[in-house]
């Protein structure tokens, strides 16, 4: 693959670790107290003008 291709693709998945971590610890800070609590949570990529549905599925622990 091409390097401009490695640097579009390192940005993006950079930017949706970034923005994706910050939504959570919003929604971890507006729920109160999430000691002792799990959420299951799923993210699904999709990329328009390709066959492409991607499924990352967790679970993520609240504050202890």
């Amino acid at each position: 693959m091409s390097d401009d291709f490695n640097m579009s693709m390192r940005k993006f998945l950079k930017q949706v670790g970034v923005t994706s971590q910050q939504a959570i610890e919003d929604g971890l800070r507006e729920a109160g107290d999430t000691k002792g609590k799990s959420y299951e949570a799923k993210v699904v990529l999709t990329i328009d003008g390709l066959d492409v549905e991607h499924v990352v599925s967790g679970t993520i622990k609240g504050a202890e």
